[in-house]
């Protein structure tokens, strides 16, 4: 049996998605910060691994909307901004009802407890005022039914999306507004446990519907102003 080709390309990817997943992390908490521009050095000294798994989490993170690159010049984290957060809300609400559809007629009782029991960290998490753990709650909460729904697809393009927009969740989770999502997530439950479809689906457009208020207060993106900054130039007149 010949050899295959490739070899490495296992620890090369797992290096790749490691890399991408401590950007995008660090963005959407804001430790990087809209605007900051990303030094492949500093990058690489940060994430220990070598230059070509952060140019390609890099690439990734671009086609996500969390970076900006300009070819020969630099790489900044994106500004938050309104269109791209509306773009994303409506992608991600609608794969979401998707998963829930299909994820009704599957669900366990195992799996009903597990999001049961997401919500209730996520509701201890909002009492404490804690965001980063009122994300992750919420990310495990609707995770069961996107891995319920045994879409590949919906998982797929989800991971693209979502990270844009839990930019701006986070503001939402910092706040006493995001307390509605836990009667919103037990409405949720409980329709699914009644093997309500409908039901479910509509519960679950309105959970994702309750962003679109904080959405109108997402800046506009200004090209010039966050280029200009990137090169430690001031925006023009």
């Amino acid at each position: 049996m010949p050899v295959p080709q490739g070899r490495g390309l296992v620890s090369r990817s797992l290096l790749r998605d490691r890399a991408y997943a401590a950007l995008r992390d660090a963005i959407v908490a804001g430790t990087l910060a809209p605007g900051e521009r990303l030094n492949d050095t500093d990058l690489v000294a940060w994430l220990g691994v070598s230059r070509t798994p952060v140019r390609e989490a890099l690439a990734r993170l671009e086609q996500a909307g969390l970076v900006r690159t300009k070819p020969g010049r630099h790489t900044i984290v994106s500004p938050l901004d309104e269109r791209a957060a509306r773009g994303a809300q409506s992608v991600t609400a609608a794969l979401h009802e998707l998963a829930i559809r299909e994820a009704v007629p599957r669900l366990s009782a195992a799996e009903l407890d597990t999001m049961r029991r997401a919500n209730a960290r996520f509701a201890a998490a909002l009492r404490r005022g804690d965001a980063e753990d009122a994300l992750a709650a919420d990310d495990d909460f609707h995770q069961v039914a996107v891995v319920a729904s045994a879409n590949d697809a919906v998982r797929t393009v989800l991971e693209q999306f979502t990270p844009v927009l839990r930019r701006v969740e986070r503001l939402r989770f910092s706040s006493l507004s995001g307390r509605a999502s836990v009667a919103q997530h037990d409405r949720i439950v409980d329709l699914c446990a009644a093997g309500d479809v409908e039901g479910a689906v509509a519960a679950t457009r309105a959970n994702w519907g309750t962003l679109l208020p904080l959405l109108d207060t997402a800046p506009a993106r200004d090209d010039t102003a966050a280029e200009s900054s990137a090169d430690g130039s001031a925006p023009p007149d």
